[in-house]
């Protein structure tokens, strides 16, 4: 099928077509669109929509999970949840070259269906994948450590939003020419030269998508989707520990494409054995065309150095900064910092890691505060937001592995401490790990303390010799090791200034004088780009143009008219 041709509507694109021109819209006036509602509430989904997820996800427990796949020759379970919770749900396991060869089979048919079929059948999984979103949210929640509000938007309502984010982006860029094109040139006194052109958009081959343990849902899905919708099939390699959302998602994406007359394995989970180093076998396949990964930035840099054959999208790790100058507003900008912090435990690519403070303090509304005033201040809505057990552990959810604990133990020896992290015990999960954040002083010349990621809750409050200093340690720190998000609290424009203009230096999106309900960690799809490809941290964004246009080719034909 030809891209931008007139096609035979398919009945899954009308069904969809108002939700899809909406997303176009959306993503080029860039303002709040929500297409899937982000409240639990019954009154949006429904009496017993809560119960009956919870009770489609305690189904799963213990027993094999219901996916029939090609290559099956093993099942395997790998999960251990942060609550403490037994898991024990065993996936088919599959070898790379079974799973690739099942995915390439898939490719002709779906390649020739047309962008208009690929659509309308992505944007019916998004459906079937929403009617289901409390039984995701509960599987987010219980392999991620996120309390269940934020499982449910960010792993639910905000994760289908990305991956129709990534459909619009996906359909524009394939709909950009026309199918088919007359050309004519003059020639001379004889007859013009005639010529009818065709154009095809050819996917690159298979894609995999390799998932990561803290937001397995939000971070795959718009490489997956982007991919898919582009005409190519999908390979999706779960983290060992978060593998039940992508498994049910990949469990109802292939239940819609038989349905709609297509090749299930157009999509395939691939679970891996303890040890067996399954992503990178698939990403050196070479029949693989396109890795997503979110995740280290050691395994980041491996994939675009070793996966030649394959356009690699990566979303690495990366210094997040905060630049304090001074606020009216002092109170609203601790509790607005000491909530990014206490978000999931920090355990989340965006929060903050680095706040930078004068030493000498900073005018605020208050009168000038001290720099330790201010980092008692941070720490002080963060043990306001924690003191309550009941109330603190839906803040910041549980632990999601032993990494994070080690780290916390690490960090212990650094700096003076101006926040100690504590034990929770969980009122509803007795054997959750919880640990509240802790916050470290360090001075300016600790770089190799705090150039380094520490992912999890641990930050530090950086004593600088100035705001013109701060701003160049961020330029330093995330020119080099990059980040995906910066803030600055200032009162004056030209140091509001001369951060924006540090900011686009390195490549790095900033926020100014958050002391409400908007977060430096968080995004709003069709809105916010998460990540911009212009510095370390990740060579993509989520998502524009660039992320999606690569995933497939125009190639043309011509015939004399």
């Amino acid at each position: 099928m030809m891209a931008g041709m007139t096609e035979t509507p398919h009945p899954l694109y009308d069904r969809h077509a108002e939700t899809l021109n909406r997303a176009l819209a959306a993503i080029t006036e860039r303002g709040y669109w929500s297409a899937y509602p982000e409240s639990p509430s019954p009154r949006v989904y429904g009496e017993t929509a809560a119960a009956d997820g919870k009770a489609a996800f305690e189904a799963y427990l213990d027993g094999d999970f219901p996916l029939d796949q090609p290559g099956t020759d093993d099942r395997v379970a790998t999960e251990a949840s942060p609550f403490g919770l037994k898991l024990g749900v065993r996936y088919p396991h599959a070898g790379a070259d079974a799973l690739v060869a099942a995915a390439s089979a898939a490719l002709p048919g779906w390649r020739d269906a047309g962008p208009q079929a690929r659509v309308g059948v992505c944007l019916e999984i998004l459906d079937r994948l929403h009617k289901h979103v409390f039984e995701l949210a509960n599987a987010v929640q219980f392999t991620t450590g996120q309390a269940f509000v934020m499982a449910f938007q960010a792993g639910g309502a905000h994760a289908l939003d990305r991956a129709l984010e990534a459909l619009a982006y996906g359909y524009a860029e394939m709909t950009r020419h026309p199918g088919t094109a007359g050309w004519e040139k003059a020639a001379g006194k004889g007859e013009p030269l005639r010529m009818t052109k065709t154009f095809h958009v050819v996917p690159r081959g298979v894609a995999l998508v390799v998932g990561c343990n803290t937001f397995p849902t939000w971070n795959s899905y718009p490489g997956l989707f982007a991919s898919l919708v582009t005409g190519n099939p999908v390979v999706v390699k779960p983290h060992p520990r978060a593998v039940l959302p992508l498994a049910i998602t990949v469990r109802y994406a292939r239940e819609v494409l038989a349905e709609a007359g297509f090749d299930p394995n157009l999509i395939l989970l691939a679970p891996e054995a303890p040890g067996e180093k399954l992503a990178s076998t698939l990403a050196l396949h070479p029949a693989v065309k396109i890795v997503d990964f979110t995740g280290s930035t050691e395994y980041g840099d491996w994939l675009e150095a070793n996966a030649r054959q394959a356009a690699v999208y990566t979303e690495k790790a990366g210094l997040n900064t905060v630049v304090v100058d001074s606020t009216d507003d002092f109170a609203g900008m601790c509790r607005n910092l000491g909530f990014t912090l206490s978000l999931y435990s920090g355990q989340m690519c965006t929060t903050s890691q680095n706040i930078l403070i004068p030493a000498g303090g900073i005018a605020t509304d208050q009168g000038h505060k001290s720099f330790d005033e201010v980092a008692a201040g941070i720490a002080g809505a963060v043990g306001k937001l924690t003191a309550d057990p009941a109330r603190g552990v839906e803040f910041t959810g549980a632990i999601v592995n032993d990494g994070v604990l080690a780290r916390l133990a690490e960090v212990t020896g650094v700096g003076e401490t101006v926040l100690e992290s504590r034990a929770v015990e969980h009122p509803a999960f007795p054997d959750a790990v919880v640990r509240t954040p802790t916050i470290v002083k360090l001075p300016a010349d600790a770089t190799d303390t705090y150039s380094q990621e520490w992912f999890g809750p641990i930050s530090f409050v950086i004593a600088t010799d100035s705001t013109a200093h701060s701003l160049e340690i961020l330029k330093a720190t995330v020119g080099e090791k990059g980040a995906l998000t910066a803030a600055v609290y200032a009162t004056d424009e030209a140091v509001l200034d001369a951060a924006e203009a540090a900011a686009i230096e390195v490549g790095v999106h900033l926020s100014a004088n958050l002391t409400g309900g908007v977060f430096v960690n968080q995004s709003a799809a069709f809105s916010d780009f998460h990540g911009s490809g212009a510095n370390p941290a990740a060579n993509a964004a989520l998502t524009d143009g660039a992320y999606v246009a690569n995933r497939f080719r125009i190639v043309q034909s011509r015939r004399p008219a």
